[in-house]
């Protein structure tokens, strides 16, 4: 039997939590948030540069984390 939705969504979210404490002094990160992929959820982890990435695993709790570069966030 398959994790249901539900299920899905609160291991994923856990699992932002847990990444959001290990990644929160780092600079180069600026976003953290869930996403779907290939109807799974999945840590969302936004960049300020490639560089960052080698900060982020590719999974938190058996969550699959991917990332993607957004550039710089500034306030408006």
């Amino acid at each position: 039997m398959q994790p249901g939705p539900g299920t899905e969504r609160a291991a994923a979210r856990a699992a932002k939590s847990s990444l959001a404490a290990r990644l929160a002094a780092e600079p180069g990160v600026v976003g953290i948030g869930l996403a779907r992929r290939d109807d799974v959820y999945v840590v969302k982890v936004d960049l300020a540069d490639a560089g960052a990435a080698v900060l982020v695993p590719g999974t938190v709790d058996g969550v699959p984390v991917v990332t993607e570069v957004v550039g710089p966030v500034r306030p408006l």
